[in-house]
């Protein structure tokens, strides 16, 4: 699986995806046997929501090899190409007032796709609350793995759907999903449609990639989805939807994969360690990689995932839980280095690329 850049709409595409319609950017995913996943955005994205967009795609295509249904997702990446799957990234919100909505394809709506670093992702603006996980999920779902009671499946794990269905039934009947009884119209429309399952399993992977931590409601504990869902945060999930927990780690990664383009807006320090006093961090504590970009002196709080951090073009520290003594650093090719903690369930092993200085509880060393 590749990915490619950013471009204007290719002339295939272009007759229905056109100018009038306020489409002029493509990219796309490359699935295994060669097909794109494509991914056609309006004129008021920004290209860092379109490379978001992308790589959380990528991130759900990408092998896990250690789970059930994901060690090998090429059948998933080609389904999808295969059956023609679209995301259109789609100006504004989902107001009904967009033709482009009429086209064939996933939406995801301007605003609705948060970057790493940018305000709504800092602040955890549920205004702006980000759909990114949940919409191109859906897709996936819809395309790639598949969906049980249609005329057709037409997705390669049927296997994984029939688990994904039962934990949904049983979600449903043990009131953990589907809850609120403002919501008994929506879930009357989910059934006729035949999107229970996927309605279902994309609230439980909000809640495991933490975009309902920094929910905050008169009951602190009102869970994800709009309160929705009875799991606010991946603990809750083992505990309170063992089924969920176990379809998750039958397909997804427990962090996210791709490289999170941190947005050049940020300025300050930007901490993949969860801080209950910084929102975002709900989040960001599964990032595993991160490029700064822009020319703000940004410094990073690493984390225990083996970081792969690159600086931009100001001047950037990362910093590092524990004192000097316990990190080997060993200079690689060009401004490359290669930080390692010595201590048990420390920050692992960090690959660092253009950072000026390392941050330790007992000192600071430049690079």
């Amino acid at each position: 699986m590749t990915v490619v850049g950013i471009s204007s709409v290719p002339k295939a595409l272009s007759d229905k995806y056109t100018k009038a319609l306020r489409f002029d950017r493509y990219t796309a995913v490359i699935a295994p046997n060669g097909q794109p996943i494509h991914i056609i955005a309006q004129d008021q994205l920004s290209n860092n929501q379109i490379a978001r967009a992308r790589s959380v795609l990528a991130h759900y295509l990408t092998n896990y090899t250690s789970s059930k249904y994901g060690r090998d997702k090429s059948s998933v990446a080609n389904k999808m190409a295969g059956n023609g799957a679209t995301l259109l990234l789609l100006n504004g919100s989902d107001d009904g007032k967009n033709p482009a909505s009429e086209l064939d394809g996933q939406p995801l709506y301007q605003n609705e796709i948060q970057v790493e670093g940018d305000e709504w992702y800092i602040k955890q603006d549920y205004k702006h609350r980000d759909a990114t996980f949940e919409e191109i999920l859906h897709m996936v779902h819809d395309t790639g793995i598949g969906v049980d009671q249609n005329q057709e499946f037409i997705g390669s794990l049927p296997a994984y759907q029939n688990e994904i269905r039962s934990a949904q039934v049983r979600a449903m009947t043990d009131d953990i999903w589907g809850l609120g009884n403002d919501n008994k119209d929506w879930i009357i429309e989910l059934t006729t449609e035949n999107s229970l399952s996927q309605e279902y399993l994309a609230a439980v992977i909000d809640s495991y990639y933490g975009l309902w931590g920094a929910w905050k409601q008169k009951d602190l504990n009102s869970g994800g989805m709009w309160g929705i869902y009875i799991a606010k945060t991946r603990a809750d999930i083992k505990t309170k939807d063992p089924l969920g927990a176990v379809l998750i780690g039958g397909f997804f990664h427990p962090y996210l994969t791709y490289n999170a383009r941190i947005d050049e807006s940020f300025d300050g320090t930007f901490s993949l360690k969860y801080n209950e006093l910084k929102p975002y961090t709900n989040h960001s504590r599964y990032l595993k990689d991160v490029s700064l970009t822009g020319n703000k002196n940004t410094n990073v709080v690493v984390n225990e995932l083996d970081n792969d951090i690159t600086g931009n073009s100001g001047s950037n520290t990362v910093i590092f839980s524990g004192d000097v003594d316990n990190y080997t650093i060993t200079k690689l090719s060009g401004h490359s280095y290669l930080v390692e903690d010595h201590r048990d369930s420390g920050d692992g092993k960090v690959t660092l690329h253009k950072i000026e200085n390392l941050k330790f509880n007992n000192a600071i060393e430049k690079l």
